[in-house]
């Protein structure tokens, strides 16, 4: 069923969430922040507690009841989020956050290429890494990092001066050269949805691996590997209803194994002697130290009840607010929507530059209302500068938003012109 939510389903969600209880600054609070970080419901709260009051213990250490029952919760949370993403249970590496797993995917590459690791996972002086000028600065800086130490170049997908991908420039960017190609699914300035297949059939014309940043799309929509055909793909639990420290790698079984270990230590090894170290095989080698087992659970938690109302009718709720976003922020005179036309497909999220006022202004006049909205460069600042404002204002929606709310906030931006006096 991929029909959008009715306002009475959304109205139903909304009661699982006890911070959209609150009035700010004497209004009901409006979340337009989603793509910064998501609210939580009752039921991933609850789910958290109950492994600290009921079954808390270290995992895959213990040999008594309360850690063989945390074990397996921990290990069940993995293979729900393997299915959720249509990947083998192995093929999932529990991270702090999307960052780290992007980190993890490149340190890993620079280690096996410092020890002459197998071809698939390493680079050497003349090779070639490819971004696109979308990118969030967690997928640009780990390659720019990752050339530095290796020699390799990189090289980057232009934008237009609507900050679409120049796809025209696909094979002259991605060439024979190029090992690694990193980009975004989702934009989180733009809310533009990447066209994975054609990156993705490049690359593997030239045999370079893919890493997607799928931050701004997993919450949202359905995201499947197979389908995808990604190598590596990186999300963050606190965009999707879980808490925060707790994020998702997924590798090809292959590659994961090929990558030498990011972090050292216990529970990912084999045999130790004081000379030398053995390593598990992927996930695990990838696991050092205490897990972030409460996390993990909750983020199952997260993945249950996403799923309860189904991914297709979240991206069609999404989708149509994302709509009604472009088509009221296009009306407004002296309002610029960075990104695709109104018309264009995109996810629910719109930025804007508001010409003679600040973002920041903007964002404490929406705050004021008691909206919440991102104001900044959103971590990609290349992008603004391509695009030539220095900042912008974001409003970024979710399962709990409602169309009223995203009429207050084009409403208040329209205000915002008259209230700092810039309107000709």
């Amino acid at each position: 069923m991929n029909t959008a939510l009715a306002p009475a389903e959304v109205g139903a969600i909304r009661a699982d969430f006890p911070s959209l209880e609150q009035e700010v600054n004497g209004h009901p609070l409006a979340y337009l922040d989603s793509g910064a970080t998501s609210l939580k419901p009752r039921q991933v709260l609850d789910a958290e507690r109950e492994f600290y009051e009921r079954h808390n213990s270290a995992v895959h250490r213990g040999a008594h009841t309360l850690a063989a029952l945390a074990t397996e919760r921990f290990e069940d949370a993995r293979a729900t989020v393997a299915r959720f993403i249509g990947a083998a249970e192995d093929e999932v590496v529990w991270t702090s956050n999307a960052t780290e797993a992007i980190n993890l995917v490149a340190y890993g590459i620079s280690a096996a290429s410092a020890r002459g690791g197998a071809d698939a996972v390493s680079l050497r002086a003349g090779d070639e890494i490819v971004v696109t000028e979308q990118e969030h600065h967690a997928n640009l800086i780990p390659w720019q990092e990752l050339a530095a130490r290796t020699g390799a170049t990189l090289r980057f997908i232009p934008v237009d001066d609507a900050g679409e991908l120049m796809l025209d420039r696909l094979d002259e960017t991605i060439t024979e050269r190029a090992r690694v190609v990193a980009f975004t699914h989702v934009s989180n300035v733009l809310g533009s949805i990447s066209p994975v297949d054609r990156i993705v059939a490049r690359a593997r014309e030239v045999g370079a691996i893919t890493v997607l940043d799928a931050c701004q799309s997993v919450p949202h929509m359905a995201v499947d590997v197979a389908s995808l055909d990604v190598d590596f793909m990186a999300f963050s639990g606190h965009k999707m209803l879980a808490p925060t420290g707790i994020g998702v790698l997924y590798g090809r079984r292959e590659l994961l194994n090929a990558l030498p270990p990011f972090l050292t230590g216990g529970s990912m090894i084999t045999t130790v002697t004081m000379e030398r170290a053995e390593y598990l095989p992927a996930p695990q080698r990838f696991e050092a130290g205490t897990q972030r087992v409460s996390q993990a659970i909750a983020l199952a938690a997260a993945i249950d009840y996403l799923e309860a109302i189904g991914m297709h009718r979240i991206a069609a709720h999404e989708a149509t607010l994302g709509v009604r976003l472009a088509d009221g922020l296009a009306a407004i005179e002296g309002v610029r929507m960075l990104g695709p036309r109104a018309d264009a497909e995109r996810v629910g999220l719109a930025s804007v530059d508001v010409a003679g006022i600040h973002s920041h202004d903007v964002g404490q006049f929406l705050d004021d209302r008691g909206i919440a909205a991102r104001v900044g460069h959103h971590c990609a600042q290349p992008l603004h500068r391509r695009l030539g404002v220095t900042s912008s204002t974001r409003a970024s929606t979710y399962i709990y938003t409602t169309e009223e709310e995203v009429d207050r906030f084009i409403e208040a931006i329209a205000d915002s012109r008259d209230f700092f006096g810039v309107r000709p």
